[in-house]
C-alpha cells in the first residue's frame, strides 16, 4: 500500500534532479543579467558626452562597462 500511495503522490518522471535545477538557475541569471546590462547601456547612452565625462566614460565604451569588460584602473572589478 505505501509503495502506491508514494507513486501517486509523486510519480518519478515528475521530479527535477537538482542538477537540472542548477542548469535552469544559471541560465534564467544569465537571461536577467543580459536585460538588466541592456537598461544600463540605455540609460548611458541618453546620457550627454559632459556628462558620460564626468564619470569618466566616453561614448565608445558603454557596452563594454555596462557587461563588466572594462574597468577603470583605480577600480575593482564586481561580478
Amino acid at each position: 500500500m505505501s509503495a502506491t500511495l508514494s507513486t501517486v503522490a509523486r510519480p518519478a518522471g515528475t521530479r527535477i534532479s537538482r542538477a537540472r535545477l542548477g542548469i535552469f538557475y544559471a541560465h534564467w541569471q544569465r537571461i536577467v543579467r543580459h536585460f538588466v546590462c541592456r537598461a544600463a547601456i540605455a540609460r548611458l547612452r541618453e546620457l550627454d558626452d559632459e556628462a558620460l565625462k564626468d564619470i569618466g566614460l566616453a561614448r565608445s565604451e558603454i557596452e563594454a562597462v555596462a557587461y563588466g569588460l572594462m574597468t577603470a584602473p583605480n577600480r575593482e572589478r564586481i561580478s
